[in-house]
């Protein structure tokens, strides 16, 4: 049996970023580049997640960091490790393989990518495009098209990983304002799950959460009957609380 080495296969990092406009759960991703060659055919050119190769000497997180940074200008966002993606030839397909050979010195190399998720509050981050990336954009996520590499899988799983730690872990707070209404947080739930939910039962159960404390405040400058805001603390204990 032969055993890879590390002078033949590559480790990547790729990030899936998710956003929520309050209306629609969104993807962040990045138009590739054309080589400065000019010898790649634009309409070679695919959407894809913002990730790249790691670096001699560099952590995973590390790189991860970096990739939203050059790629999209984020910096200073949460970032977390949820699965890594080592199919033999998740980069060997041809319509890759072009856009690798502009970009890579060893674009036959094997690579294989651990993903990392994030979640951001939509009007804290503008994303600007750099280094091999022409664009980097919100998609809504019912409208993600074919992407590069095996990026659409990398996406599902991400969506699957997001859907589980929602109830558990309480994650969908990190894409919400600091203060928010219970329709904003239902309809972000509804967004993730992508499924209608009871207005009355999915209120009564999340009155009873302690981390969710109600406000002496009520929406402004909203046409309709301005709704009761409320926050999340983090730092309350994760009860709920008897009727």
């Amino acid at each position: 049996m032969t055993h890879l080495t590390n002078s033949q296969v590559d480790i990547s990092v790729d990030c899936v970023v998710f956003g929520f406009d309050g209306e629609q759960l969104k993807l962040l991703l990045i138009d590739q580049k054309l080589p400065d060659s000019g010898n790649l055919n634009p309409d070679l050119l695919q959407i894809a997640l913002p990730g790249d190769l790691m670096n001699a000497g560099e952590s995973l997180d590390a790189c991860a960091a970096r990739v939203l940074k050059e790629l999209t200008s984020l910096e200073g966002i949460y970032l977390k490790q949820f699965y890594a993606f080592g199919d033999p030839n998740r980069v060997s397909d041809l319509k890759d393989q072009e856009w690798l050979r502009s970009f890579r010195v060893n674009p036959e190399r094997r690579v294989i990518t651990v993903a990392y998720y994030s979640l951001v509050k939509m009007d804290d981050y503008v994303p600007q495009a750099s280094s091999f990336a022409s664009n980097a954009k919100w998609i809504d996520i019912q409208d993600v098209p074919e992407l590069a590499f095996d990026h659409n899988d990398i996406v599902d799983k991400a969506i699957a990983v997001l859907r589980q730690e929602l109830t558990t872990k309480h994650i969908g707070f990190e894409l919400l304002p600091e203060k928010f209404t219970l329709s904003q947080l239902q309809t972000l739930y509804e967004t993730i799950l992508d499924k209608k939910l009871d207005k009355r039962n999915f209120r009564k159960n999340i009155k009873k959460m302690d981390q969710v404390i109600p406000l002496d405040e009520k929406q402004q400058g909203v046409l309709h009957k301005p709704a009761q805001l409320f926050r999340f603390d983090r730092d309350a204990n994760d009860n709920v609380k008897e009727e």
